[in-house]
Formats: structure tokens, C-alpha cells, sequence
């Protein structure tokens, strides 16, 4: 029961963090209402007479249709350059030379030889850069907000008007009206590759050819728009608001004259929304309600007839037209949503009135229509662009009210876990209250959602999850302020030692800073080095590299030096300096900011296949599969020292066969992938298949070692033999022979103890087979040894998602993990029978290592640095697997949240590492405790427990402060997690202003919520394998136990280690399942290679 209360009331406090990010995420990330109004013919947008031609009839709208017909072509990721005319290069100066530069030479053929039917424009999209808010915004004409950045994957159909819904609700005949085409070989050439590869050359020629195919078949009535949703950075991914990001081309074309004149040198910037008024009013149609583009007005100018005047009056029409339905949506939308600023809405209105006034006027008396017409275009478009100046600016407020509510809960949710972590601490602790608060909160907010049913109010959703998390936080703050100002001060409630405290404040002070977030690849590492350099002058202070008469004095706030050295000086040093080193090389592989042009991303983030030399590429490809097979050797090495390999269990059979035959398909899959573009065209349909396959072989075989785990984790080796062992150990307190009496005293007795069993046991085998005895080794490190291979094999299929270069990062950071954990296992005693506890230097150094790893696999917190290669990995491009091409560009993301390192220790599901490290490692200083020089008398008085390290199982000598130790350890965990997102979010409040929020700060904020989602997702699962593992390692000694009374007097269990026999440990120091086997005359020994 107590198991199931931690794991409940972990998912509990994960819970309160999830309620305050979403509560804040609703405040700080605000969608814009979306009207449900649709234009129709029958309906103006404003009072006085239509242009010529508007009728209010179907074929005759609001304006005359000049098309009968639309081609719209689409092409993803359409950077403005792609389609731009090259230019001669000026004398003496050397040609501009890339991949991409005049591949669309047919556009600029039309450019050139068409200027009156063809105008090439560059259409600034409005950020987020992702294809569904931009095609949103193709459609609609509105804003998409940076929240609608989520519904890039799997979005659902638009709710509100639109093109396409005008479109389809005025068609009428059985001939087409609109062909609307999406390519997307473009955007999946720069995510897959980048616009400087070949590829990227081939596939605009392609799209060059089709549009040439188009213009040949085109009608006189007939309009072709050709354009990009967005356009891509140079590595070829987007999202972002950058200039790459942002630049789209949009070209026209019309076998008709369709513009007055020629083109200007530069190709003017208009913004990418203005489509959508221009080919409604073009095709007869009536805008979409809730546009705030601006039409084109140069398209609608009258090129049959001579005089500027008509063509003028045809533009300030389109423009008045485009006005009244922008200041039709600025009354509903103000009177519905009142977000928008009131100062700037009246200002508008006049602007607008006037407007409307003058061109009546102008429609009116025609006398003096010139310089009317002269006042009246300026004053409609300054109407226009103030109104999308407006709305942008305006759909950036925020509910501070629930940005402060946010906050106020993830700070009481972080007030939480340090004291629940705090009291976990206390052997009196209890494990019964965790769960009521829980229950009350729960409670509460179901009588609230009730009340609010029965009363016919609006439920909502992120209000309930506040109020049930508020009211099971107030139970744990009142007992926290009753215990606080009776008995405990204020230092209580600071329990980490001052220097991590020093470094934890530092970082969260560094949210607050654009650039620290900017440098934070730099500066965690740096961070992380000066922890190193702390935690081993934490050793030397505390006398555990030195005797402890050489320094008394507390330093630093750690504790005061208590016990021998545990490890030599030059231990913890090579640990410390093989840290350094690790850290320093894993800085190499570094991916630069979107805010430090002058910064060079490291080459080596880029995947094989981007080399262009054959030798380079080989000689890279072998050190992958070197660091691959490496990796492999690692983790059965470590296997085989603890002497885990050796079981028969199907988990260890899997680790021995399953795991080569996993990095073989990796290999297989690098090979292929770095070579698809040299394959001979015979193999490519084969090769594109086996690319597919491979990764969905080894992420198969992943998932089965997964299950085999979970079914039998315990790694036990288990003999059984007949008849009496042949050997047996005398144990003796000194080394050589006897030297004394008070030695022969000892000895003797054994002697003649073992001779006498010898006698009966050849008596007993006069009658019977003999004694059936039964010998189980590697007990000692069963916990670690679950936990070990469940994150070898979640690492492969993460590793897949990654270039191939990353398997270097990987084995840096597996050598940095191991070395790590062993250096905090230095400094953590172990104390029998608890409480257990993990100091907060070892958390925090856990999580600053997850930073770390964050980085150097090559990510950033923006969305332009995500690796959206991922999402082709085992994905057949012949199928649409949206979900989970989303799954996996999120698991390559975080895969520094989901698995820490190539060495199968995650950042959180490894969490309990922490824990069971330190045990792990008394096995090491065993051999040496057993004879210490010049100490023979402490030796003799020693107990036979302490001969045997017994490592894990000590943790089940007392499962309440083994449960306890888990709880506190999540929390802990969880708090530092805690603060981070914390500071994202104060920050976030604070600097909503400012310049960069929504490049700099708003992007953090996202990554590390997403990130501690995983994170804590990842430790509940890791701390509940631990918990599955313990109750197999109980149910085990159950069944030795059953096994031992069924064979009754004819057998004998002997769980055996390390070569010597604990018959004589103390029962009250073995777990509770063995004191019933030591009663049965059952022997237990916890760590041996057999």
C-alpha cells in the first residue's frame, strides 16, 4: 500500500504542475475569439451603392467578377529567393553561385516577356510559420495566434468563413471553377535535406515544369496564382519569424492584361493575408467575414480604358469594398470578445468615416474626382493597415488574472514537494495522510462543477483543475504554517546546501535574461562544471578523500567531516577530470540560436548524407558504428560485472542476442540513409523500402524487450544441485594461520562443526539421493540491473531519430552519466537500516545533466531548430501517419527529457539511479573493508554482514524508508524541474512587453513545459518499474520458501554469493522474506558473478 501511495501521490503533484501551466498557458497564450459570421451576396458590408456590376447576384457579388475561373497552386515552403529573377552579375564582381538560384526560369521568362500579365510579389507571412496557420490564413484572411502553432499536426476543419466555403457554396454547374493543388516535395526536401542540396535544385526545375505545363493550358478567363505558405531557414526547417522564415513568393499570372503597367526593379512586399480579399473580389465572391487584409488594388485597375481616372476609381472601389467589410468585423468582433485597445478602435472608425464619406462624395459629384481620388486611397489603406496593426498588437493581451494564478500555483506546488521531501525524511513519517488532500481537492471540485451545471454557468475546464488543486494544496500549507511558526525556523525550509542553493537561484534569476536564454547551451555546462568542482571539495571537506583530523571545520555549508575516507584522493579526482573532459567534448556538438547570426553551428549536427566527399563520409559512418558498438559493449560490460548476464531470465537472453541484433539495424539504417542519394536507380525502390523497415524492425524489437522486462525483471541466477556442496568456508576475523589461542578458539569450532555435517550427510545418502541445494547470485544490484536494460532499450529507438553523429554525443554522455553517478555515490552514505535519503546536489547535477544533453544532441528552444527530419524515420511517405509523425518529432526532441544519454540512465526514468547507485558501489569497497591494516582486533568484533555487501537488498531490510526514499527523491526531482518552469513563467508575466517575448521567451516557456510533462511522465514510470521489480523480488522469495516446505526434509536453499555463507547473519538485517528462509536453515548471499 505504501508503494501505491507514493506513485499516486507523484502523479498527484505532477497533476498541480500540469493545472498551473495550463492555467497560465490560458492567460499568457490567448487564442482570438473565432466569429461564426459568414458574408453573402445578399448581404453588404456596409450601407450605399455597389461599384458597376455589384448586384448583389450570384456571378455578380459585391463586385463584378473579373475570372470565371482559378488555378491556385500552392507550393510548401516557397521561399521568396526560389522563385526570384536571377540577376547578371555586375562586372567584376564573381556570380552568385547556390543550388536554388534560377531553377524557375520559366516564371522569369513571363516576367520579363508578359509584364502586363505577370507580377511577381514577396508575401510576408505572419509568424508562427507552420503550414496549417498559414494555410488558415490563406483561406480566411485573419491572424492564427501563436497558441494555433499546437494544430500543425492533425488540425481539424476551419470554423470560420472562408474562401473555400464561399467557393463551394456558389458553384452551380458540372464544368470546375477552382483547381486548387498543395505540393509539398519542396518543404520536405529542406527538412529532409536543406535548400543548398541538389535535391532541392531538382525538385523546383520539377515544380518550374509543372507551372509551365499550366500556363500552356489556361484560358483567357482564367486567373493562376502560384505561392508559398512560408519559406525556410537555411538549414531548412521553419515555424519561427525570421526573414527566411517569413518570406514567401507570390506570383500572378492571367493570359489577359491584368496590371497597368510594367513591374517595378524590386518586387514589392505586401503581406501574405492580402490574397484572400484580392481573389474574392476577383472571382465575384464576397470576402471572408473576418479578413483584415488588404486587397491588391493594382489588379483591379481598368486596362481598356485609357484614362488613369477609371482605373483609379475601379481601385478605390475594391479598396472601399475591402473596408466596410474590415470595419463590419471590427463592430461584431469588439462587441463579442472587448480585447481590442478602445482608443485605437475609435481612432480607426473616424479614420474610416471619413473615408466612406469622401468616396460617397466621389460617387456623387465626379467633379474634382482627382484630387479626391488622391485623398480617398491613402485614407482606405491607412484604415486598413492600422486595423492589422491593431489586431496584432491587440490579440497579444493577456488575462493577467490567470497568469497570476498560474504562477501562485506551480510556486505552492514547488512549497509542496520541499516540504513533503522534508518530512519524508523523519522515520515517523507517515504514508496514509498523502492521499487525502488528494481526495478533498477531487471532491471539492466536483461539487464546484455541480453547482456551476446546476446554475447553467460556463463550465471551465482549466478553472476546475485550479480549484481541485487548490483545495488539496491548502491541507499540506496549513499543516506547513502550524508546524512553521510553533516549532521549525525558516532554515528548515532551506534544507540544500548553500552552494546549490547559490547555483539554483542563478539559474532561475538566467530565465529572466534573453540572453542567457540564448547562451544557456554554454551556460549550463558551465554551471554543471562548477558543481563538479564543488562536489569534490565537498569530499575533501567532509574527510572522505582525506582522514578527518585534518579538517573539522564545515565549509561551505555542507556538513562537518564524519567517518573514514570512503575513496582515495586520486579516485574522486580522475572522476572529477574525466567529467571536465566529457563536458568539454560533448560542447563541441553545439547548434547556434536564431538570434546569434555571427555564431557557426558545429558541422558535425548535420546527418551523413550532407557530405559531399566519399572518404569523409566513410571514415564518419565507421566512427558512428564505432561508438554504436561501444555503447553495446558498455552496457553488457557493466551487465557482466555486476553478474547480471549470467541469469537464464528471457530479459538477460534479449540483452545478450536482442541488442546486437538491434545495433546491427541501426548500422543498416545509417548506411542506407547516408547513401539513398548514390544508390543505382535499380536499388532505390528497394532501399527507400529497407529505410522504411529497419527502423521499424529495431523499435519492435525495443518494444519486446520492454514487455520480457516488465513480465520477469528479476536477474536472478538460480543453481540447483544434488548432494552436499564439496567445499566449505571457514571464516576467519585474521588473515594467515593461527597465531594465538583466542585463534584456535575460533577456528575449531567450525572445523569440527563442518565435520560433523560432513559424517551425517554421507549417513543421510545411504538412504536418499541426497540434499537438493539451491544457489541464487546477483541479488545485490537486481533494481539497477531492470532499470538498466529497460533505458538500453528505449535508447536505440531514440537514437534512430537522431543524425548519425549524435552516437559520439550519446557515448560522451554515457561515460559522463557513469562517472557522474559514481562521484555523487562518493558522498552519499549508506545508513542501515535508514532512512535513505539523495542529497539535492545529486538532483540538481541529474538535471543540469538533462539540460546539457539537450543541447548537445543539437536543439534549441525554438521551433525553428526543431528536427523535423524525425518525422520520416519508419514513416512510408506513400501513407499518412500524422500522429505519429508528431510522436516522433516530439520523442527526438525531448529525448534528452525521455532518456539521459546513450547509457541507458534517463533523466527521469533513470531518476531512481540515484538512489541505488550508492549501494551499487559498496560492493567495490567490499574487499577492501574486510582486512584493514593494522585494525585486526575491529576485524575480529566485526559483524558477517558487513563481509558480504548485500548492496540493494539493504533498501528492503526497510521498505517503509525505502518507500519513503523513492517519494522523496520524485519530489526532489520534481521541485528543481518545478523552479524552472516557474521562472519561465514569472518571466513570461514580466517581460510580456517585451521585444523579444515572443522569439525568446514565449518559445522557452512552451519547450520547458513540454519538457517537464515527459520529464515527470518519465519518472512516475521509472519509479514504478522500481516498485514492479520489488514486488517480483518478492513474490520470488515466496516462492523459494514454498519451493523449500514442498521437498520438505530432503532439500535445502541456498542463496549464495561472494563465496561465503551468511548462516550466521543477524535475521533482523536480512528483508522479510528471507528471515523465513534463514529460519528453514536457508543461507542468502546478495552479490556474485558465480
Amino acid at each position: 500500500m505504501q508503494k501505491i501511495s507514493v506513485l499516486l501521490f507523484l502523479a498527484w503533484v505532477s497533476f498541480l504542475f500540469y493545472a498551473g501551466i495550463a492555467l497560465f498557458t490560458s492567460g499568457f497564450l490567448l487564442t482570438r475569439w473565432e466569429l461564426t459570421n459568414h458574408s453573402s451576396c445578399q448581404e453588404p458590408p456596409g450601407p450605399g451603392a455597389l461599384p458597376w456590376g455589384g448586384r448583389g447576384e450570384p456571378g455578380a457579388c459585391w463586385m463584378a467578377s473579373r475570372f470565371s475561373r482559378l488555378v491556385l497552386v500552392v507550393i510548401d515552403a516557397l521561399r521568396f529567393d526560389f522563385a526570384q529573377p536571377q540577376r547578371s552579375p555586375v562586372s567584376g564582381e564573381p556570380p552568385v553561385s547556390l543550388p536554388f538560384l534560377g531553377k524557375m526560369g520559366f516564371l522569369q521568362r513571363l516576367l520579363e516577356s508578359q509584364p502586363h500579365h505577370a507580377r511577381l510579389y514577396q508575401a510576408k507571412a505572419d509568424p508562427p510559420t507552420t503550414t496549417m496557420q498559414r494555410l488558415k490564413a490563406l483561406t480566411t484572411g485573419s491572424l492564427p495566434t501563436f497558441v494555433d502553432a499546437g494544430s500543425n499536426f492533425a488540425s481539424s476543419a476551419i470554423v470560420e468563413d472562408n474562401l473555400i466555403k464561399q467557393l463551394s457554396s456558389t458553384v452551380d454547374s458540372d464544368e470546375w471553377d477552382v483547381l486548387i493543388t498543395h505540393f509539398l516535395g519542396v518543404d520536405h526536401c529542406g527538412h529532409k535535406h536543406d535548400p543548398y542540396h541538389p535535391e532541392m535544385a531538382k525538385k523546383l526545375t520539377q515544380m518550374d515544369k509543372m507551372i509551365q505545363g499550366l500556363v500552356k493550358r489556361l484560358k483567357n478567363d482564367t486567373l493562376l496564382v502560384v505561392t508559398g505558405d512560408h519559406g525556410m531557414t537555411i538549414s531548412g526547417n521553419h515555424g519561427g519569424e525570421s526573414e527566411l522564415e517569413t518570406s514567401a513568393a507570390l506570383f500572378l499570372y492571367s493570359p489577359r492584361a491584368l496590371f497597368p503597367s510594367a513591374p517595378a526593379e524590386e518586387p514589392e512586399i505586401i503581406p501574405q493575408i492580402s490574397l484572400v480579399p484580392t481573389l474574392a473580389l476577383l472571382l465575384g465572391l464576397p470576402i471572408p467575414f473576418g479578413n483584415i487584409g488588404e486587397v491588391i488594388a493594382e489588379v483591379f485597375s481598368e486596362i481598356e480604358d485609357s484614362q488613369p481616372r477609371f482605373s483609379a476609381l475601379a481601385q478605390a472601389s475594391a479598396l472601399h469594398l475591402n473596408a466596410q467589410q474590415v470595419s463590419r468585423f471590427l463592430h461584431t468582433y469588439s462587441a463579442t470578445a472587448q480585447d481590442l485597445q478602445v482608443q485605437e478602435l475609435h481612432r480607426l472608425q473616424k479614420l474610416f468615416s471619413k473615408a466612406s464619406a469622401d468616396y460617397q462624395r466621389l460617387l456623387q459629384s465626379p467633379q474634382g474626382a482627382e484630387a479626391v481620388l488622391q485623398t480617398v486611397i491613402p485614407e482606405l489603406q491607412q484604415f486598413l493597415r492600422g486595423v492589422r496593426a491593431m489586431c496584432i498588437e491587440s490579440w497579444a493581451r493577456f488575462s493577467l488574472v490567470r497568469m497570476a494564478g498560474g504562477a501562485a500555483l506551480l510556486a505552492a506546488t514547488c512549497f509542496l514537494c520541499l516540504l513533503v521531501s522534508q518530512w519524508a525524511t523523519s522515520p515517523a513519517f507517515y504514508f496514509g495522510p498523502l492521499l487525502k488532500p488528494t481526495a478533498s481537492g477531487l471532491s471539492g471540485a466536483m461539487v464546484c462543477a455541480g453547482l456551476l451545471a446546476s446554475t447553467g454557468l460556463k463550465l471551465d475546464s482549466m478553472v476546475l483543475g485550479a480549484m481541485a488543486a487548490v483545495g488539496s494544496l491548502l491541507p499540506f500549507l496549513w499543516k506547513a504554517w502550524a508546524s512553521w511558526g510553533s516549532k521549525r525556523p525558516l532554515a528548515s525550509l532551506l534544507p540544500m546546501p548553500g552552494p546549490v542553493l547559490l547555483l539554483l537561484l542563478i539559474r532561475f534569476a538566467g530565465f529572466f535574461s534573453d540572453s542567457y536564454i540564448i547562451t544557456e547551451a554554454r551556460v549550463a555546462p558551465f554551471l554543471l562544471i562548477s558543481l563538479i568542482l564543488l562536489l569534490v571539495a565537498r569530499l575533501h571537506w567532509e574527510g572522505k578523500l582525506l582522514p578527518p583530523k585534518l579538517l573539522s571545520i564545515p565549509r561551505l555549508g555542507f556538513l562537518t567531516p564524519a567517518g573514514p575516507p570512503q575513496y582515495s584522493a586520486m579516485h574522486a579526482v580522475g572522476l572529477g577530470v574525466g567529467l571536465l573532459l566529457c563536458i568539454r567534448l560533448a560542447g563541441l556538438f553545439y547548434r547556434c540560436h536564431e538570434e546569434t547570426p555571427v555564431c557557426s553551428s558545429s558541422p558535425l549536427l548535420s546527418p551523413l548524407r550532407s557530405t559531399v566527399d566519399g572518404r569523409t563520409k566513410n571514415l564518419w559512418y565507421g566512427a558512428c558504428v564505432g561508438a554504436l558498438v561501444a555503447l553495446l559493449a558498455s552496457v553488457r560490460l557493466w551487465l557482466h560485472c555486476y553478474g547480471n548476464l549470467k541469469s537464464p531470465e528471457p530479459p538477460v537472453l534479449f540483452v545478450r542476442w536482442g541488442l546486437p541484433l538491434m545495433g546491427l539495424g541501426t548500422a543498416a539504417y545509417w548506411a542506407l540513409a547516408s547513401g539513398a542519394d548514390e544508390a543505382p536507380p535499380r536499388l532505390r525502390a528497394l532501399v527507400s523500402g529497407a529505410s522504411v523497415m529497419l527502423p521499424r524492425a529495431v523499435a519492435g524489437l525495443a518494444a519486446s524487450g520492454l514487455m520480457l522486462l516488465l513480465w520477469r525483471p528479476v536477474t536472478v541466477l538460480v543453481k540447483a544441485t544434488t548432494g552436499a556442496p564439496r567445499t566449505r568456508t571457514v571464516l576467519t576475523p585474521f588473515s594467515g594461520p593461527p597465531t594465538s589461542q583466542a585463534d584456535l578458539d575460533y577456528v575449531v569450532p567450525q572445523i569440527y562443526r563442518h565435520i560433523q555435517e560432513e559424517f551425517r550427510g554421507r549417513l543421510e545418502r545411504t538412504k536418499s539421493q541426497g540434499l537438493l541445494t539451491v544457489a541464487a547470485y546477483q541479488l545485490g544490484s537486481v533494481y539497477s540491473a531492470a532499470v538498466v536494460m529497460a533505458l538500453t532499450l528505449l535508447a536505440f529507438p531514440l537514437l534512430l531519430l537522431h543524425a548519425e553523429r549524435i552516437s559520439l554525443v550519446f557515448l560522451l554522455l554515457f561515460l559522463q552519466s557513469f562517472l557522474l553517478l559514481h562521484l555523487l555515490a562518493a558522498g552519499i552514505p549508506i545508513t542501515t537500516p535508514g532512512p535513505f535519503t539523495v542529497p539535492w546536489h545529486a538532483v540538481f547535477a541529474w538535471a543540469l545533466m538533462a539540460t546539457q544533453t539537450f543541447y548537445t544532441t543539437g536543439h534549441q528552444p525554438v521551433f525553428s531548430a526543431i528536427q523535423w527530419h524525425a518525422a520520416f524515420v519508419g514513416v512510408s511517405e506513400s501513407r499518412d501517419f500524422t500522429w505519429l509523425s508528431a510522436f516522433l518529432v516530439g520523442a527526438n526532441t525531448f529525448a534528452s527529457h525521455i532518456l539521459f544519454a546513450a547509457l541507458p540512465f534517463s533523466e527521469a526514468v533513470g531518476c531512481p539511479l540515484l538512489l541505488l547507485w550508492p549501494f551499487l558501489c559498496e560492493n567495490q569497497g567490499s574487499q577492501k573493508r574486510r582486512q584493514p591494516p593494522g585494525n585486526e582486533a575491529e576485524a575480529r568484533v566485526r559483524p558477517e554482514e558487513e563481509q558480504e555487501p548485500r548492496m540493494e537488498m539493504r533498501l528492503r531490510d526497510a521498505p517503509h524508508h525505502f518507500s519513503a526514499a523513492l517519494l522523496q527523491l520524485g519530489l526532489k526531482y520534481l521541485f528543481v524541474l518545478g523552479i524552472q518552469i516557474l521562472a519561465c513563467v514569472l518571466a513570461a508575466s514580466i517581460l510580456r512587453r517585451h521585444l523579444l517575448v515572443w522569439k525568446v521567451f514565449a518559445p522557452k516557456f512552451i519547450f520547458e513545459a513540454m519538457g517537464f510533462i515527459v520529464s515527470s511522465v518519465g519518472l512516475c514510470l521509472g519509479i514504478a518499474l522500481v516498485m514492479r521489480v520489488d514486488g517480483a523480488v518478492s513474490s520470488w522469495f515466496r516462492q523459494l520458501v514454498l519451493t523449500q516446505q514442498k521437498a520438505g526434509e530432503q532439500s535445502s536453499l541456498v542463496c549464495t554469493g561472494a563465496g561465503l555463507s551468511a548462516r550466521k547473519a543477524q535475521p533482523h538485517l536480512l528483508p522479510p522474506c528471507s528471515q523465513d528462509l534463514l529460519a528453514s536453515g536457508t543461507s542468502l548471499f546478495y552479490n556474485s558473478r558465480s
